[in-house]
């Protein structure tokens, strides 16, 4: 039998496949078809994602320049500073000058009272490739990239890299989701980027990349490795065409390291190992205490800008990244009283600016901090032993990269900083040393790198970017089998055996008077000889008060059967009402796969 109005269906189509033909369709087909082709093609081959990742590299490298030389004009335009020098490498300030600290902190604490309005979290690149497998926001990447720039660009003391790295890193997520990669390809192509971004910003493309494998990214895999190292050379060249000048301006190093200095190295790398420590718990102790008073959250930064002017004004290297005050000290040299000086200064500087809500991180800040560290440290030892043990540049060298490690973690990052700002092997190996003690006494006694640790205060487990959020998405409610044979609990074992003979099931659902979760019956134990007959069922329940929630995750389903003992558990919604099972057997199965696809996702076995 013919459907009604086959006739007129039969048109539409003709006129549908017309209109296909001659009309503004083909014109979309047309574009969209070598859209289609580049995703098959950069899907189906390693150099096709080689060259996407070059692309990304060259627009982290154009975001990075372009984001610098915002800071930078903000900075001479409200401090006067000639277009040629940097903010904290200049001499001294007219106190006036520095009310432009307390203005961008409101600047600040406006715009971010207008972002607060979208109730919704910023994510950045860390977090992304840990929980959402590399998913981004551009317009919540603009929004760190605006913040951290008026912290920087109005003189407090944080550094750009967060900015460097989240556009970079948006860059890569965007590209990967136009492409409609694989999670593990988009969550490379974010490591990329941003790797390319701090590449192109320090002037160091084996640091940004060895920044992507450690940082972002969190392993070094072989399918990251051809496209993180050539978005970060990319980047570098864009940087090195364009005339920008790096970040970090290369130091000579002369003297040789000899076997005994590693030693004296590591010794070092211990010391910024409990100088990072420090320093993290200082901030956060100092944001937790601005959080319990009663000062707007928008006017936090005006008041943390406020107590920057005194810092200020003592010497102008607490502001911003401190960039021109790390070279002018490892270049010029200074006396040890102005260096502890300045640490003290720039330590609190950093830890107000942050505390008080600045946008922004301690990389910078970091570095300079540890230079300043590795001079002390030479100078303490000089004292000590009545001569010079260690050189006070090297020393400042090795002190950057262990503070640095300390507080962003990276080892071989931070090596390869030293490495391509030297050029000296010798001392790269110090470096490794004392940035390899300095992580593993980190990790010993603290745990976490800042970024990780911020993440633990807010609830979150992460310690690095290792790509766990698909554990998350391991949830009892999508993993549970739906229970439709609750049975009340009030149910005599007699009849209990009736209708559950052996054999029939392992495991019956109870509910109670008012059909909310009562425990976990086994006919097995229905059947006993001990048992008596006309009781209810429910006193021989298991696990009664031991339940899963829908929204558990892998991780913690897991905890609860090894603490509980279970082989089952029934799935209770959030008003009392029983979904389903779920089994040990079956979660173990479930994370067993899904570890073995991640696996080779890692590894390019696709």
């Amino acid at each position: 039998m013919a459907l009604k109005g086959s006739s007129d269906w039969k048109n539409w189509l003709a006129t549908v496949r017309r209109f296909r033909e001659s009309g503004p369709l083909p014109v979309i087909y047309r574009v969209l078809r070598p859209i289609n082709g580049l995703r098959r093609r950069v899907r189906s081959s390693e150099i096709a994602f080689i060259l996407v990742a070059v692309g990304v590299g060259a627009g982290a490298g154009l975001l990075s320049i372009v984001q610098g030389g915002i800071s930078r004009t903000i900075q001479h335009l409200l401090f006067g500073v000639p277009s040629e020098d940097r903010l904290s490498a200049t001499p001294s300030l007219p106190l006036f000058v520095l009310i432009a600290l307390p203005l961008g902190g409101l600047l600040l604490g406006g715009f971010s009272l207008i972002v607060k309005a979208r109730h919704r979290r910023l994510v950045d690149a860390v977090e992304a490739n840990a929980l959402h497998g590399g998913r981004m926001s551009v317009p919540d990447s603009l929004v760190i990239s605006g913040q951290t720039i008026i912290s920087n660009g109005f003189g407090a003391s944080v550094g750009l890299e967060a900015a460097y790295a989240q556009l970079g890193a948006a860059i890569g997520s965007v590209t990967g989701a136009l492409l409609n990669l694989r999670r593990a390809d988009v969550r490379n192509l974010v490591g990329a980027g941003a790797g390319a971004a701090i590449g192109a910003a320090f002037g160091a493309p084996l640091a940004g990349a060895f920044y992507a494998f450690e940082i972002v990214i969190g392993a070094y895999t072989p399918s990251a490795i051809a496209p993180v190292a050539a978005a970060a050379l990319t980047a570098s060249l864009v940087a090195q065409s364009l005339n920008v000048e790096p970040y970090v301006i290369a130091i000579p190093s002369d003297p040789v390291t000899e076997a005994h200095h590693y030693l004296l190295y590591a010794a070092l790398g211990a010391v910024c190992a409990g100088v990072g420590i420090v320093l993290m718990q200082t901030v956060t102790w100092v944001e937790q205490g601005v959080r319990r008073s009663r000062l707007p959250d928008w006017a936090r930064p005006a008041v943390g800008g406020l107590l920057l002017i005194p810092l200020a004004a003592i010497t102008p290297q607490v502001l911003s990244s401190g960039h021109g005050a790390l070279h002018a000290d490892l270049a010029v040299g200074a006396s040890i009283g102005f260096i502890a000086l300045v640490f003290l200064a720039k330590s609190t500087a950093s830890v107000i600016s942050l505390g008080f809500g600045f946008r922004g991180g301690l990389f910078f800040a970091s570095l300079f901090l540890g230079t300043l560290v590795g001079h002390l440290y030479a100078d303490g030892l000089a004292w000590f032993a009545n001569r010079a043990l260690v050189d006070d540049r090297d020393a400042a060298l090795v002190g950057m990269a262990a503070l640095a490690v300390a507080v962003v973690g990276g080892p071989m990052t931070m090596a390869m900083l030293v490495l391509e700002s030297t050029q000296n092997f010798s001392l790269t190996g110090a470096v490794i040393a004392a940035s390899l003690v300095a992580s593993t006494l980190v990790r010993e006694l603290f745990g976490y790198s800042f970024s990780t640790w911020r993440f633990h205060l807010r609830g979150e487990t992460i310690k690095s970017a290792r790509d766990v959020g698909w554990m998350k998405t391991l949830t009892a409610g999508r993993m549970m089998r739906r229970e439709a044979n609750a049975t009340p609990a009030a149910t005599t074992i007699a009849e209990f055996r009736r209708r559950f003979p052996l054999g029939s099931t392992s495991r019956v659902v109870l509910t109670d008077d008012e059909g909310g979760y009562a425990g976990i019956a086994q006919p097995a134990r229905a059947f006993a000889e001990e048992s008596d007959a006309n009781a209810p069922i429910g006193t021989v329940a298991i696990h009664p008060e031991v339940a899963l929630t829908p929204d558990m995750d892998l991780a913690g389903i897991m905890r609860l059967f090894d603490s509980t003992g279970a082989d089952e558990l029934a799935v209770v919604g959030h008003d009392g009402r029983v979904l389903g099972l779920l089994s040990e057997s079956y979660v173990r199965r479930r994370y067993a796969e899904e570890l073995e696809k991640t696996q080779a996702e890692l590894f390019g076995e696709r």
